[in-house]
């Protein structure tokens, strides 16, 4: 084996090594943005919709690049950008990450409780499915936190992208299942705004997951030695894996359901039984149970991840608003935070049930709102950095800001009656 062979093997055991946060933002972006809204925008509208989502993944890519790039080329996590920029800009997020950690904590879990009943025998509790969800999520995470999610992530990302990427192949051997005289509905009407923008605040995750994969990078590095291109090279796997399934979400909605005849159930928990019924139809009636069990697995890697970093975002912002040492940077301080994200999310769960699914939808469409905000501050915290951003970055940034900022407008716009 020559020198040449052997520094290439080297070099890929170190980039295999640094694998972790990347897949980790993956694991947690592919709940509801994915399983939910991709599949529904290709049941509802087809493949029209195929663009939107390749300009969300597109235009959002060097704002959620620049939070890992931050981190590798200071040593600090985004947060701390933002606290030098302004202490406005850290209080912003700070509010919209508490509500974002309320929210979605509730809504993941939601949903993992819904697929567990569809798997489990007999009749079970919905309130009782959550508890246990979010009990055995804490107890995981209290046990190992960044380890338990680093580990768990790969193996999910894994078994979901085979499963569907099988799924999707048989379904499109069988063609699409379109019925005679199916008249095809258009997206491109001021009615369909709020699901497009719905589809995009999450797509391929909020714009604050950003500043958690910053989080997580530098937890990384706590156990690792990781470089500048290394840690790159973990986000770009990622990140395209996540662009790529949500496009075969799409294609999976769009040959199996559209235009079949079946009404497209919105409601996340329903839907999830109707997602189960494709991947049978389309894989053969065996394999029911397995996709289940994915589908579990998948949100519930995704529960774990939302859990641990809005939680340690949360324990970042305050520390940093209240200007204490790091010191106070713990992992004492982060399981309150972590039990603090599962209550509050059980209490929404339990008492506001029947909002859940429209707050979800909120707060999805307020991720998109507030994307271009930080967007920008993203992108300024790494301008001056020691690593120049190549022109081709620069220009998609510049690009996607005024792309996104553009659809935020036209959407508060016609929310206010002035675009109607």
């Amino acid at each position: 084996m020559n020198e040449q062979t052997v520094n290439s093997q080297s070099r890929w055991r170190e980039r295999l090594r640094a694998m972790g946060p990347g897949i980790m933002m993956a694991s947690a972006a592919v709940g509801g943005s994915h399983i939910i809204a991709s599949t529904q925008a290709g049941a509802l509208y087809g493949w029209q919709l195929a663009l939107i989502i390749v300009l969300a993944n597109l235009f959002k890519y060097p704002f959620f690049r620049f939070g890992p790039q931050y981190t590798l080329e200071t040593g600090r996590s985004l947060l701390e950008g933002y606290a030098d920029k302004s202490r406005v800009y850290l209080w912003v997020f700070f509010v919209l990450n508490l509500f974002a950690t309320v929210i979605n904590t509730a809504a993941v879990s939601m949903l993992c409780a819904a697929i567990l009943s569809f798997v489990l025998p007999g009749e079970w509790s919905m309130n009782a499915l959550s508890v246990a969800v979010l009990a055995s999520a804490v107890l995981m995470l209290l046990v190992g936190p960044y380890r338990t999610v680093d580990s768990m992530s790969k193996i999910i990302m894994i078994s979901l992208t085979i499963t569907t990427v099988a799924a999707v192949a048989v379904a499109a051997s069988k063609g699409a299942q379109m019925q005679p005289g199916f008249i095809e509905p258009s997206p491109w009407n001021l009615g369909a705004l709020a699901f497009i923008v719905a589809l995009m605040g999450w797509m391929p995750a909020p714009i604050e997951i950003s500043a958690i994969n910053s989080m997580w990078v530098a937890a990384k590095r706590k156990l690792e030695k990781v470089s500048y291109e290394d840690g790159l090279f973990d986000f770009n796997v990622g990140y395209i894996s996540t662009a790529i399934l949500a496009i075969v979400f799409l294609a999976l909605g769009a040959l199996v359901q559209y235009g079949s005849g079946t009404e497209v159930k919105m409601a996340g928990g329903a839907y999830i039984g109707q997602l189960i019924d494709m991947y049978a139809k389309t894989i053969g009636d065996w394999s029911r149970w397995l996709v289940a069990f994915i589908a579990f697995a998948c949100m519930y890697g995704t529960t774990i991840t939302v859990i641990d970093g809005y939680s340690r975002t949360n324990m970042e912002s305050l520390r940093l608003i209240l200007r204490r040492p790091e010191s106070e940077r713990s992992n004492r301080i982060l399981a309150v935070w972590i039990i603090f994200a599962a209550i509050t999310g059980l209490c929404v769960m339990l008492f506001f049930k029947g909002a859940v699914l429209a707050m979800l939808k909120f707060a999805m469409i307020a991720s998109f709102v507030s994307t271009p905000v930080f967007a920008y501050l993203n992108l300024a915290l790494v301008r001056k950095g020691e690593h120049k951003l190549q022109p081709w970055l620069m220009w998609l940034a510049w690009v996607g800001l005024l792309y996104l900022s553009g659809f935020a407008v036209l959407f508060l716009l016609n929310q206010s009656g002035i675009i109607a």
